[in-house]
């Protein structure tokens, strides 16, 4: 068996679809994935087989060439309303007409049995219509944009439907969603449920995980913060400072705070308190931790669940703000939405404090963390996967049994 696996150009897009592709190569499937260097240099750290299509996207340039000197994207746009959140999906239509065709060749030269592409990324569905394969959706996290993706792609890539006689847009034949139930965007479709396995990529084991920093000594909590990459590359190292002075007030607390090594001369003296880390992956030391303060990436956010830690989320653009809302209507997450709070290191540290010290957050975040690990393990789906494209008793995708509480009626 072979399968094929596609992503728009985000390292965090496609992520959360490596545990699947591992459990596909346990299962002695042939595994490539295909996309643009972002997608591919990804994947090859990983140990996946690649093929690369297309340039560099580097999709936030446009916005950082709007943003004025220390100016980040919420101080420039302000909390985004969904509709505003879901019009961005459009590019998406276009970035997978523009690479169909490349795409269907490298396809019909692999002839993969299965084709597994992340949400937003239109090309898939096409792909696996055209050559009678099964189509599978995987979506990276709280997804509030992925049907309004499908209903522009609809519209867009029509005729590119129609030529190569198909007809119209096809629907994936199945959508997996790495999200507990409580925290799954409401749908029309059979979604399949499968758990979150944490890939934030591959680093060093930290020797200092297990213990409070020596320059610090014993401290009460240790608190992880980390923005992510993009977000400090986007005028975030002011709010990094917020996060710093906040952490000055609470002298019983030790703050492991990730950043680039090129970013500390900026961020200057840290408190005794702080820990300054070159960025890690986070699944390596969260255990460790009693609450995280984060930007509401997805593999931040699902990372987060895995290891049952209350969250206080600062979002900034597109899809973080309703990752906030779906934390906090969870109860297992504070959320600040506007920058004055963000930037307010008193309300900051009240914030994280709550955290600490109430117990329901955390309470919560237990509650999702086990409704998480429920949920059937990337190599049950694969196994499925597989049995139905190849038998022993090939045929349907089995759902009893599998609906969640994500299918509504229309």
């Amino acid at each position: 068996m072979r399968a094929l696996l596609l992503s728009t150009p985000y390292t965090t897009h496609f992520m959360p679809l490596v545990p699947m592709a591992w459990a596909l190569r346990t299962l002695g499937c042939e595994v490539l994935v295909a996309g643009q260097p972002e997608v591919t240099e990804t994947a090859r750290s990983a140990g996946l087989c690649t093929t690369t299509i297309g340039e560099r996207f580097h999709g936030f340039d446009e916005l950082h060439y709007r943003l004025a000197s220390g100016e980040r994207p919420l101080q420039l746009m302000g909390r985004q309303p969904p509709e505003l959140t879901q019009a961005g999906t459009t590019q998406w239509a276009v970035h997978a007409r523009y690479h169909l065709a490349s795409y269907l060749e490298l396809a019909e030269e692999f002839a993969p049995d299965l084709v597994v592409s992340e949400r937003m990324e239109a090309a898939g569905p096409i792909i696996a219509r055209k050559l009678g394969v099964l189509a599978v959706a995987h979506r990276w996290g709280i997804d509030p944009m992925g049907a309004t993706a499908r209903e522009v792609a609809a519209l867009q890539l029509t005729g590119a439907c129609e030529r190569l006689g198909i007809g119209g847009f096809p629907e994936p034949d199945l959508l997996l969603d790495p999200c507990p139930p409580e925290l799954q965007v409401r749908s029309d479709e059979v979604i399949r449920p499968v758990r979150y396995v944490p890939f934030n990529g591959t680093g060093e084991r930290p020797r200092w995980r297990f213990r409070s920093s020596p320059s610090v000594g014993g401290r009460n909590h240790r608190v992880c913060v980390t923005l992510g990459r993009q977000t400090l590359a986007l005028n975030g190292l002011p709010l990094l400072r917020s996060i710093i002075d906040a952490a000055s007030r609470l002298r019983d607390v030790e703050f492991v705070v990730t950043a680039e090594e090129r970013y500390y001369e900026e961020i200057g003296a840290v408190p005794d308190n702080v820990m300054l880390i070159e960025p890690t992956p986070l699944d390596l030391f969260l255990g460790e931790c009693d609450a995280v303060v984060h930007h509401g990436g997805s593999g931040t956010v699902l990372s987060c669940v895995h290891h049952g830690l209350p969250q206080l989320v600062l979002p900034q653009i597109a899809d973080q703000f309703s990752a906030a809302k779906t934390l906090r209507e969870a109860g297992a997450a504070k959320a600040l939405f506007r920058a004055s709070e963000q930037d307010d290191s008193a309300v900051l540290g009240e914030s994280i404090r709550e955290l600490l010290d109430q117990p329901e957050h955390g309470a919560r975040a237990r509650e999702l963390r086990r409704s998480m690990h429920a949920m059937p393990s990337p190599a049950e789906v694969a196994r499925q996967l597989r049995e139905t494209v190849v038998g022993p008793d090939a045929g349907e995708f089995p759902t009893s049994g599998i609906e969640n509480s994500a299918r509504v009626e229309k």
